[in-house]
């Protein structure tokens, strides 16, 4: 198993330069691949910021899907990472979905920004975040 880079999974979803984006492709279906919670983490900010390629929340969600579900793929924590999409989908930001997804076997999630706790309150309301 081969731990995939960000920039891989980059030129497969966005295929903004072809020549990397079929390299990027054989090298998917090719490779029985392991993608980090942060390596995925770091795809969502380059798809969707916009320092990157300010893609909508419904695409980003669309592509991490795609990606993490490739039958060559396996993904770390892969029921945080499939809650932190499923969050960010219904409009919390992606890292902290999945902070908090990784949070499952605290008894809480303590957090300064008043935000992230009122939508965590909204779409992950199973999970304790405490707003100190």
């Amino acid at each position: 198993m081969i731990a995939v880079d960000t920039n891989i999974l980059v030129r497969y979803a966005v295929k903004d330069d072809l020549r990397q984006a079929a390299t990027a492709t054989e090298f998917l279906k090719s490779n029985t691949c392991f993608l980090l919670k942060t390596v995925i983490l770091e795809l969502a900010w380059v798809l969707s910021s916009q320092a990157g390629y300010n893609l909508t929340r419904s695409v980003v969600t669309e592509r991490l899907r795609h990606i993490c579900g490739l039958p060559t793929i396996t993904v770390e924590d892969a029921f945080a990472v499939s809650l932190a999409i499923i969050w960010y989908e219904q409009g919390m930001d992606f890292a902290d979905a999945v902070h908090l997804a990784s949070s499952s076997s605290c008894s809480g999630f303590a957090t300064m920004d008043r935000r992230m706790s009122a939508k965590a309150a909204k779409v992950a309301a199973e999970y304790k975040v405490m707003t100190i």
